[in-house]
């Protein structure tokens, strides 16, 4: 989709054009650069509205003060302020040039040139620049390369990926979102010939690009190149085979990251890099790793002919978020196509209220049985009936059932 409004109204219509006009007053030179101007040139939400200015942070922080902003110093070193403007962050960045980069870090010192500034950005899409009158500024062909799906270095694509490895990844993210046609050759051959150095990176960083890859919409043309380049290997060593991610992707699942991850590692897959193998080697969060760990366990079984009570069961022995993230995962293993059975269980199961067990400890004390393990294990033994019942039996029926189990006083 490409935008046929002008720019200038484009921008009027911005969610947080309010402030930008503020910005705009205070300085008149700023322009939107990066992810703001690629996102409405293609018609797409515009989350973050991120500008360039050529006056040094500290003058730029002066004004924006002085206009009644908050200013919130949050990468002086980098040239980076944050405009703080009716509860919504502007970021304003002062225009760079690189003087001296180690593979991942640059020493920057401030300019006032606009080309000079762009031509540090990694690719030629993100280097486009809009000031408040509307026009576009486009030194490298951007908003060409926008239109037919290229995702092109600026600059030689070997020199920039030299310059910050991170870029390699970068450009398989662009690729999965943007990417129409044949990938660009140049920056494919760079990529190959580079794609040690990724090694170096942080895993944090890796994993942070990798679950935006996954979630990109031209996932597997991305993967396949990824695997083509070498570059899979580097990054997700022991990996299934990509037609397990084909077969998820082909039940049209919702987009999410962890249960395209998890397709690629099976329980048991892979020289034994499983779940939990996985989630570590990424350093991905206690609750991500926790989630991929939940998604290989066998139970509680998930089947499309189970009626309420066994339903109500799963529910109650599994998280809700768990149960679906698994059920795609099993209709990508047993079937890997849409299937209208499949989407009426998560029906069920997300339209279904959450199953309760009516008994606690001091409910089991009222029946004469003394606290501690007894107490415990009289819990749950009545839990265990109750599960066996659907998860259908109230309060009082529960009390009842374990009355007539328990010894005469």
């Amino acid at each position: 989709m490409w935008v046929s409004t002008s720019l200038k109204e484009a921008v009027e219509k911005l969610p947080g054009y309010e402030g930008l006009e503020r910005i705009w007053a205070a300085i008149p030179q700023a322009r939107l650069v990066g992810g703001c101007v690629r996102d409405m040139l293609c018609g797409r939400n515009v989350h973050d509205l991120d500008l360039a200015s050529p006056l040094p942070p500290e003058e730029a922080q002066q004004r924006l003060e002085a206009a009644g902003a908050k200013v919130i110093p949050t990468g002086l070193e980098h040239g980076t302020i944050t405009a703080v403007i009716n509860h919504r962050p502007y970021e304003v960045t002062t225009l760079r040039r690189d003087v001296s980069t180690d593979g991942r870090h640059a020493v920057v010192a401030w300019t006032d040139d606009w080309q000079e500034d762009a031509q540090r950005r990694d690719f030629t899409i993100n280097a486009l620049s809009l000031d408040q009158e509307g026009r576009l500024y486009d030194y490298f062909g951007g908003e060409e390369d926008l239109r037919a799906g290229r995702v092109r270095f600026v600059g030689r694509a070997a020199q920039r990926i030299e310059e910050d490895a991170l870029r390699c990844l970068r450009f398989f993210r662009f690729f999965a979102r943007y990417g129409q046609g044949t990938p660009d050759e140049e920056a494919c051959q760079a990529i190959t010939q580079l794609r040690e150095r990724m090694t170096r990176l942080s895993i944090e960083r890796v994993a942070m690009e990798l679950l935006k890859i996954l979630a990109g919409p031209q996932l597997l043309r991305t993967m396949a190149l990824m695997e083509q380049t070498g570059s899979l290997a580097v990054l997700l060593p022991h990996h299934a085979p990509l037609s397990a991610l084909e077969r998820l992707l082909a039940c049209k699942d919702p987009v999410e990251p962890l249960h395209r991850l998890a397709v690629l590692y099976p329980p048991g897959g892979g020289d034994g890099q499983g779940f939990d193998d996985i989630g570590a080697h990424l350093k991905l969060s206690n609750d991500n790793r926790a989630l991929l760990a939940a998604f290989a366990r066998p139970e509680p079984s998930l089947a499309v002919t189970m009626d309420d009570d066994a339903l109500r069961r799963v529910r109650f022995v599994q998280e809700l978020p768990i149960l679906l993230g698994r059920s795609w995962l099993i209709q990508a293993r047993q079937l890997g196509r849409p299937d209208a059975e499949w989407d009426m269980l998560r029906h069920r199961l997300a339209e279904m209220a959450q199953p309760v067990f009516p008994l606690a400890g001091r409910d089991v004390m009222a029946l004469g049985v003394k606290p501690g393990p007894e107490m415990g294990r009289w819990l749950k033994r009545v839990q265990q009936w109750w599960l066996e019942q659907g998860c259908r039996a109230d309060g009082a029926a529960c009390r009842a059932w374990l009355l007539a189990q328990l010894p005469p006083c």
